[in-house]
């Protein structure tokens, strides 16, 4: 068994792609909301295990993923995993029931302990998955292993996959020390760009079947390993953009890992997927950041007045402002297409508005506007849903929004979604609960009889 010298460096922060704060207590009844969907030339694989095929290995030989065998997992001596270490916890064996499946991801190295990274690390351990932490600084590994996240080591053995958890343009790097000192069986990456690296890649001539670029779609303003929760990917679309020289076996190890996470995997093109992230992801922060900027060095009286509309419009712009440079810049042609086209429209309202234009291009732009929010995806990336919405005044104090559930609860009404408005210098806050629009009449009638304010 050869040894190896220590693991290349990731980044100390993880990198958001689109960011979703929601109070605690949708994040505590229900995990998963308003899922992010990428669906631009996407094909959903419904977390299915693609078919594995052999590869050559770097000795010489095969390496195998197959449900049969197993992964190598081991350098130099092609050592199997022994078949009780592959079998997933739960599955089923004897008679009358199917074969255990042998698990393709059983050992993980992630590269980058920030908010992704360490998210990534704590789903896998929590679904039993053998994880060692490796960062650029030494003390976010340390913290990350701290929080749970695996052990802040170097692993002795060749790992399933390594996960680049660090922005796009280090990607390319990191890969190149980790593949030349012979880490893993798989690599693949979180970041939100896809192309740029990518073609470095290429032109580095690095190994592309054993690559696999990936990027889960979910995130939270907040950075650092502080940050990371295990119930992230929860629902969420998590992306894969193999070429055609990425092995079978490498896609599936993959898609494995993404569906441990809880994560729905989804492939597309690299150009695809940058295409479809600029629309909905990097463009938009450009644009809260925008419209956080004006806000800036405003009156304070106008700002005193500010509401939740404003605080969703600009909530993405607390993003970390380097990471998102990086982002940005990396994406810069797709996120330019957006944003040209969105330029026209912000001065066609402008000339509409200084009467330069008919009304009838203010109407259209707006009328557009609520076409488009409409086609955004509904509860756990269905179809789009419209529901009633019952609002109720809950003082800010402990214990009241659990009463409010409960009391929910208790009539058989399920919540489809929640948010919650405070108006400044009031004690009160203003809680929608969404629901079935036949169940509001019967939901507000048994609010109103355990004695919550209900508006009208």
């Amino acid at each position: 068994m050869s040894e190896r010298g220590p693991v290349g460096p990731g980044a100390a922060g993880g990198e958001p792609c689109r960011t979703d704060s929601r109070t605690a207590a949708q994040s505590q009844a229900a995990p998963g909301l308003a899922a992010e969907s990428a669906s631009d030339g996407a094909t959903a694989l419904g977390g299915e295990r693609a078919q594995v095929a052999k590869r050559p290995s770097a000795s010489g030989g095969t390496e195998r993923g197959s449900a049969a065998s197993g992964p190598v997992n081991s350098v130099g001596d092609q050592e199997e995993h022994p078949a009780q270490v592959g079998e997933r916890p739960g599955a089923s064996s004897g008679t009358g029931t199917s074969a255990p499946t042998p698990a393709l991801v059983r050992s993980v190295l992630v590269v980058g302990t920030g908010l992704i990274g360490t998210s990534v690390a704590l789903a896998l351990r929590a679904a039993g998955v053998a994880v060692w932490l490796e960062d650029v600084d030494p003390s976010a590994a340390e913290l990350a292993a701290a929080l749970g996240a695996g052990e802040a080591v170097v692993p002795a053995h060749r790992v399933d996959i390594v996960v680049l958890a660090a922005p796009p343009t280090a990607i390319p790097s990191i890969l190149s020390r980790l593949q030349s000192q012979n880490v893993g069986l798989t690599y693949t990456d979180v970041s939100s760009v896809k192309a740029a690296p990518l073609a470095e890649i290429q032109a580095r001539q690095l190994d592309l079947a054993t690559f696999v670029g990936g990027h889960p779609m979910a995130g939270r303003e907040r950075s650092g390993p502080m940050g990371a929760r295990a119930d992230l990917f929860i629902g969420r679309p998590w992306v894969f953009t193999p070429t055609p020289a990425t092995a079978a076996d490498a896609l599936a190890r993959a898609t494995e890992l993404a569906a441990l996470c809880g994560a729905t995997p989804v492939t597309m093109t690299a150009a695809a997927h940058d295409a479809a992230v600029a629309l909905v992801s990097h463009a938009p922060h450009v644009v809260a950041s925008l419209m956080a900027a004006r806000l800036a060095d405003a009156a304070e009286p106008a700002v005193a007045l500010a509401g939740q509309g404003v605080g969703d419009v600009t909530r993405v712009a607390e993003g970390d402002w380097r990471l998102w440079t990086q982002i940005l810049t990396a994406n810069a042609p797709a996120v330019t297409g957006v944003l040209e086209a969105l330029r026209d429209d912000l001065d066609a309202a402008i000339r509409a508005l200084r009467g330069h234009e008919g009304a009838d291009v203010m109407v259209d732009l707006l009328q557009r506007g609520v076409a488009g929010r409409g086609r955004l995806p509904g509860k756990h990336g269905g179809v789009p849903t419209t529901y009633a919405v019952v609002p109720v005044l809950v003082p800010d104090r402990p214990g009241e929004l659990a009463r409010l559930f409960r009391d929910a609860g208790a009539v058989g009404v399920n919540i489809e979604d929640v948010s919650i408005e405070h108006a400044p210098g009031v004690l009160f806050g203003l809680v929608e609960l969404s629901v079935q629009p036949g169940a509001a009449a019967t939901l507000g009638d048994a609010l109103r009889s355990a004695g919550w304010a209900i508006q009208s």
